[in-house]
């Protein structure tokens, strides 16, 4: 199948110098779902930006209350050493984090083509309603619009790879694979 094959490419391409995606987007637009089929189908390591969370955080948000960028800086911080890691180990990775602000990814990528943002994009009806069908998570589906307004989507000049999120999440997740194997195909033939 020709996806098979070019998934292979893509694992193939990526090993040969390790790099980290940050799937970002807003709350309920699938970036754990598909960050986690993009890591398997890559055969990377996966983290969930959640994680970096402090329980206070957690706990402003489960609230209802925005973080502020003074609540964000130490956890974009923490995730940004997380990638630093995985670079210098020489191991790629997915990790997903709203990352809603250019300056927020700034700090995630400073300014490395080996760290790339992947952008999840979605209308908020569609959105409003993954965030009501969703139960368990820490993020009250009031903050949607807070997440909305903070939202400064990736300009070309951070070579964004930028996917809809009208599709079946194994759908994105072969999108944004498909576009990495061209990547790589488009650089080895300039080789």
């Amino acid at each position: 199948m020709a996806s098979e094959k070019r998934i292979q490419n893509a694992a193939e391409a990526a090993a040969s110098a390790a790099q980290v995606l940050v799937v970002m987007g807003v709350s309920g637009s699938g970036k754990s779902t598909v960050g986690a089929l993009i890591a398997e189908r890559l055969g990377w390591i996966f983290v969930d930006g959640d994680s970096f969370h402090t329980p206070e955080h957690v706990a402003k948000m489960h609230a209802g209350h925005a973080l502020d960028d003074e609540d964000r800086a130490p956890w974009l911080a923490r995730i940004a050493v997380w990638i630093q890691h995985r670079l210098a180990a020489g191991e790629s990775g997915v990790v997903v984090c709203s990352a809603l602000r250019r300056a927020y990814r700034d700090v995630l990528t400073h300014g490395s083509r080996r760290v790339r943002i992947v952008y999840l994009d979605g209308d908020r009806a569609v959105v409003a309603r993954r965030l009501a069908e969703r139960h368990g998570h820490f993020m009250s589906p009031r903050l949607l619009d807070s997440q909305f307004a903070t939202l400064e989507a990736p300009g070309p000049d951070e070579h964004p790879i930028s996917v809809g999120i009208d599709a079946p999440p194994e759908v994105i997740a072969d999108r944004v694979v498909a576009q990495l194997a061209e990547e790589a195909h488009t650089r080895a033939e300039r080789s």
